[in-house]
């Protein structure tokens, strides 16, 4: 009985004082809400919005493709060896006249030693054989020989001279085919593939590894036929390269080719870069424009855009209200990072340079003046120049 007496008793206080706050407090949680509506309200400066204009925009067509070297080397065996060396790896700079690969040299220069024994033996029979018909031609010019032995023994010279060359060509072939064991770098460059391992046999045509010149990248892009009638040469290019976010890339059209592609109907166009500043890596993919003309269009920074999914918005700022409005975007402009607006805002709409996450459609704004300089601040420097002066 106790119990439930205390229960009673602990229920009826705690009616008593939640009736006492809410008698009590009721001005005060009228004001709680007004401070909360008035809290809702979004303060901006002048340097938070933005106005939307027109600008000019470049247009032309797409062109896509990959970043190559204009000088690249594949080097290949021309000779049958085993491979005794690689000397270089994958990234690593080589200068002109580097050896690269080291291939068996044995047999080659058994050949060499064989050729040159060979052209010396035929030098000496030559020796011989010049003494013999010139003693032939004494004989014979004094009657002690015939003419038979005379044309004998210039047959024998001629054959002896015919050996001799062909001894020389021979040693000639083998010390060419001895330099060619030593695979040097045809320029300055960066070795791009290593192709083979120490121990490996390449025959004759295997590539070994390959040397590219970083500083002579170009783009190599392909164009859809049915816009090449209006590509050039010299006309500006601006891209992107993927593994450079952000950055954009200027080039000038070198060559235009004369035919398309039989299967893809796309023409392949040479990009120049205009500085010098180029990716160091090749085979990157690339995606630009052909600036062949501009056109008037309203433009939007990628900074005043909110992307949820496939929806693209921003907020607009009307009648002192943020309005979340829709819009359709078309093509990026290269140059200035900004995107062409083809529907959802006119020129002279006015929307908030950088939107955040938090904000409602039809949340109140008040746009904040320039901040002034406080007068405490303006008369404490007063004074201090007043002192200055006495």
């Amino acid at each position: 009985m106790l119990r439930k007496t205390l229960f009673v008793l602990a229920i009826a206080s705690a009616l008593t004082a939640c009736g006492k706050e809410s008698k009590d407090p009721g001005k005060g949680g009228k004001g709680a809400k007004e401070q909360a509506g008035a809290a809702a309200n979004l303060l901006v400066s002048p340097e938070d919005l933005l106005t939307i204009q027109s600008n000019a925009l470049a247009s032309g067509p797409v062109i896509t493709g990959s970043v190559q070297p204009e000088r690249n080397a594949d080097l290949r065996a021309e000779v049958s060896a085993v491979v005794i060396q690689v000397m270089k790896e994958n990234g690593e700079a080589v200068k002109r006249g580097d050896v690269l690969v080291r291939l068996d040299e044995t047999s080659i220069r058994d050949s060499l030693n064989s050729a040159e024994e060979a052209s010396r033996a035929a030098s000496q029979v030559l020796e011989q054989s010049e003494r013999m018909f010139q003693r032939m031609k004494t004989l014979r010019a004094s009657g002690m020989t015939s003419t038979q032995a005379l044309e004998d023994a210039e047959i024998r010279r001629n054959n002896a001279q015919s050996d001799l060359s062909a001894a020389k060509s021979r040693a000639v072939q083998a010390r060419q085919q001895l330099q060619r064991t030593l695979v040097r770098a045809p320029f300055d460059g960066i070795v791009s593939e290593r192709k083979v391992s120490n121990g490996d046999t390449a025959q004759i045509g295997k590539e070994l590894i390959k040397v590219i010149d970083p500083t002579s990248m170009r783009l190599e892009g392909l164009v859809s036929a049915d816009k090449i009638g209006v590509v050039k040469v010299g006309q500006p290019v601006l891209f992107r390269i993927n593994g450079y976010p952000g950055q954009d890339f200027a080039g000038k059209v070198r060559r235009v080719d004369p035919a398309a592609n039989a299967v893809t109907r796309q023409v392949a166009v040479l990009v120049d870069f205009n500085d010098k500043e180029q990716p160091r890596v090749a085979g990157l993919y690339a995606e630009g424009r052909i600036e062949t003309d501009s056109i008037s269009a309203l433009m939007i920074p990628d900074s005043a855009l909110v992307k949820a999914g496939d929806v693209t918005y921003t907020w607009k700022v009307k009648d002192k209200a943020l309005h979340k409005t829709t819009l359709h975007i078309g093509t990026r402009d290269v140059r200035t990072g900004q995107w062409e607006v083809q529907s959802g805002l006119a020129s002279g709409d006015t929307v908030l340079r950088t939107p955040g996450s938090t904000f409602k459609d039809g949340q109140k704004v008040e746009l904040t003046a320039a901040k002034a300089v406080p007068a405490a601040a303006v008369a404490s420097s007063s004074s201090a120049v007043a002192g200055k002066g006495n």
